[in-house]
């Protein structure tokens, strides 16, 4: 993220597709992609939860490998603007301990209209959950395990089908 300096004022950037531990900013995100010719914007904000099989969760850490899953994200948004031209994506997702109601993905799809914008989001998160570099590490009342991450080949023509229609459905 960074800096430009217009005429009078300081605007802040945001790059597009992002991996950081700090907390993220739904709002700078929404920013990176509206434009005048928007009509809709979709967001989706992954919360850690403070439960999950059966367990009391108590936070998470998230691992991931920046460089990789920043092009992986990239890609996530290469692959919906073939299917939605018009749409401008986002995605950013968190590392470090995120704690309970903390958000640790973040997706904004910006869109003249909402069914694609909302498709969009959709199928953002779907392929984020697939091939996205990033690791969790669960940690809950008496213990701590690692939940199995993206799983699918980035190139297997079925999984990105998969996500296409969870989004489209």
């Amino acid at each position: 993220m960074g800096l430009l300096h217009s005429n009078h004022a300081i605007v802040r950037t945001i790059e597009r597709f992002f991996i950081t531990a700090a907390p993220l900013d739904t709002g700078a995100l929404v920013s990176a992609v509206a434009t005048e010719r928007c009509g809709a914007v979709a967001t989706f904000v992954g919360l850690v939860r403070d439960h999950n099989a059966g367990r009391r969760v108590e936070w998470l850490d998230y691992e991931a490998y920046p460089e990789l899953a920043v092009k992986t994200l990239a890609r996530i948004g290469a692959e919906a603007a073939l299917q939605w031209p018009e749409v401008e994506l986002a995605i950013h997702h968190r590392t470090g301990r995120v704690d309970i109601g903390e958000a640790s993905v973040a997706i904004a799809a910006a869109s003249p209209h909402r069914a694609e914008a909302f498709a969009a989001c959709r199928y953002a998160i779907e392929r984020v959950k697939q091939i996205a570099p990033v690791w969790k590490h669960e940690h809950f009342d008496g213990g701590e395990v690692w939940i199995e991450g993206a799983t699918a080949d980035p190139e297997d023509d079925a999984a990105r089908q998969a996500a296409y229609e969870r989004a489209c459905s």
